[in-house]
């Protein structure tokens, strides 16, 4: 690979450097975003080899998504301090040397903590990608670059049954994070020659929001596990309780700060404010799906981990395809309608898939979960471009943190309420019930969808300034 110029571009990145650039980010976040997913297939066969309950397998996921979340925003201000080409660098590192810890664990508690690692490597690369591509791309083709960006996020949350399915059909579950080690390595490699410098921002970092959004997103949530998980009631509730006030305390805390960690002004905006509750929802829902199918197929069914990956292909299968279709339709019809008629197809979906017969065929399965698919495709990417567009220009990076905090979280609680699930419904009706209350989880996205017909697009000043 060439050398590359390490000036700060004025108007994004000549070819080829811009291509490599694009690479590095799309690579980093290729991983990030599918280790938040891909054990989800292996998990039935990751608690047996560690001898514990499905209800607590489910802590690999929530450790993941909990130590994103916990970062996501403080780093993504670091970046703007000491240059996002340093913070995404450094979360290469930290998420490849977590990756080989991953697949070195024997118990539930190292993994646990191999993965609360793997996290906070993961929010390093999230954190700055939007801003990356914002100087990699000239402004006239910012749209574009966001686009692949979203694109990026979409189709790897969708395809990683598939390639958990496909690693798992030649390979231990241990591999589904080794695979990350020399993939890290290129990345970084790549990222080192490639990515752009950015202007450094003279703010001073903050340190007390950042300890309220840990404590916000962070022990809020560990409580709201400890609730699921049967923990000491007394100490759970605690946790939540100061989650709860913590949280009062850094929203009043950034609606007087110039630049605030937590850009929670953007939710002024109405378009801006029901395209996040919407996400959270349709996430939230996506989650609990994919954490209940795997344990449907292998407990209850007696399928193999790879045919698990193999039946739930369809769902990533037809994202992929109706996704392209969504962001042409966008230009035409507003995000609430195609958000709406694509959640409402995901919820028909997802409904059918609770009414699956006892003993259903591998095709029973298969064609409900393609409907799941082709209707959260036809929501994400209109929903996504609803978020960046009704954001003034100059707020995009606090945008884009706060969809990927949409995200997150909508994941975060829809593994919390399985793992619940689980231990409500440790023999029987788990699916159902898991696909029921995911069904209406998109209900509500839909709902939520429908109402940002009424409230229109965002005004045009702000939208330019």
């Amino acid at each position: 690979m060439a050398a590359f110029s390490m000036a700060i571009p004025q108007d994004g990145l000549a070819q080829p450097q811009r291509a490599w650039a694009v690479a590095a980010v799309a690579l980093g976040l290729i991983m990030a975003v599918l280790d938040g997913a891909i054990a989800n297939v292996a998990l039935p066969t990751i608690a047996a080899d560690v001898h514990v309950s499905p209800h607590d397998s489910v802590s690999i996921i929530n450790a993941y998504q909990i130590a994103v979340i916990v970062l996501l925003l403080p780093l993504a201000s670091l970046g703007e301090i000491y240059g996002y080409k340093r913070i995404f660098q450094i979360g290469v590192v930290v998420f490849t040397c977590a990756s080989l810890a991953c697949a070195l664990s024997t118990t539930l508690e190292q993994l646990t903590l191999a993965r609360v690692i793997q996290g906070c490597g993961a929010a390093g690369e999230m954190s700055v990608t939007g801003a990356l591509i914002r100087f990699a791309y000239p402004r006239s083709r910012l749209g574009q670059g966001l686009a692949l960006n979203a694109l990026v996020v979409a189709g790897s949350t969708a395809a990683a049954p598939s390639i958990a399915s496909a690693i798992l059909a030649v390979a231990h579950w241990e591999w589904l994070f080794a695979i990350n080690v020399p993939i890290g390595l290129v990345c970084f490699a790549v990222a080192w020659r490639a990515l752009p410098l950015s202007p450094l921002s003279s703010m001073r970092f903050d340190f007390i929001s950042a300890l309220l959004s840990a404590a916000t997103f962070g022990v809020g949530m560990v409580g709201i596990m400890g609730l699921t998980h049967g923990r000491d009631l007394p100490l759970a509730v605690g946790e939540v309780a100061v989650g709860v006030g913590a949280g009062i305390f850094l929203v009043r805390r950034q609606l007087s700060r110039k630049e605030p960690l937590l850009p929670i002004d953007l939710l002024r905006i109405p378009l801006f404010r029901l395209s996040i509750m919407t996400s959270i929802f349709s996430f939230c829902a996506q989650m609990l799906a994919f954490t209940a199918i795997p344990f449907f197929v292998q407990d209850s069914l007696g399928r193999s981990e790879v045919t698990t990956g193999l039946l739930m292909t369809p769902w990533p299968l037809f994202v992929m395809m109706t996704a392209p279709i969504a962001g042409r339709l966008s230009d035409r019809f507003p995000a609430g309608l195609l958000g709406g008629v694509g959640l409402g197809v995901y919820a028909i979906g997802l409904g059918l898939t609770a009414l699956l017969p006892a003993h259903p065929t591998n095709l029973d399965i298969v064609w409900r979960l393609a409907i799941c698919g082709a209707g959260f495709g036809l929501f994400q990417s209109p929903n996504n471009r609803a978020i960046m567009g009704a954001a003034p220009r100059n707020r995009s990076g606090g945008a884009n943190g706060m969809l990927g905090l949409a995200r997150l979280t909508g994941q975060t609680f829809g593994a919390t309420i399985a793992a619940l699930i689980f231990k409500l419904y440790p023999h029987h009706g788990q699916m159902p019930v898991a696909m029921g209350v995911a069904c209406a989880l998109a209900v509500i996205g839909m709902v939520l969808s429908l109402l940002r017909l009424r409230v229109g697009a965002p005004a045009t000043s702000a939208a330019r300034s």
